[in-house]
């Protein structure tokens, strides 16, 4: 999963948000390393609908203009939950092969 994914998914997992809700909560998780540009937050959302991993929750019209409202979806809630595991055990094997690197033992499990 592209880390937009990931950020966008996780800023849907509170409450239901509109495009630029989403853009605001993907930069805030990435500590601003992440700024999506409109047409690919559009196109990223579109994808994610179409996968079932978010869906639309409401629509309304605010100063003339839909906004659209987008939630996480259980699948999608599934998928990120996969996805977070698969990350810490990157992280955790990332930090025991800097553990042994620290100490010197620099051979990492399963390639002696």
């Amino acid at each position: 999963m592209q880390e937009p994914t990931f950020l966008v998914l996780t800023a849907l997992t509170g409450e239901p948000l509109h495009g630029y809700g989403i853009l605001q909560q993907v930069t805030a998780l990435s500590g601003g390393t992440v700024v999506l540009g409109a047409g690919t937050l559009y196109g990223a959302l579109d994808r994610l609908t179409e996968q079932g991993l978010i869906a639309v929750e409401r629509e309304e019209a605010v100063d003339g203009r839909l906004r659209r409202y987008y939630r996480l979806t259980d699948e999608g809630a599934g998928r990120l939950s996969v996805e977070v595991e698969r990350l810490r055990r990157n992280a955790n094997a990332a930090a025991a092969g800097l553990r042994r690197r620290a100490t010197g033992n620099v051979t990492l499990p399963g390639l002696a």
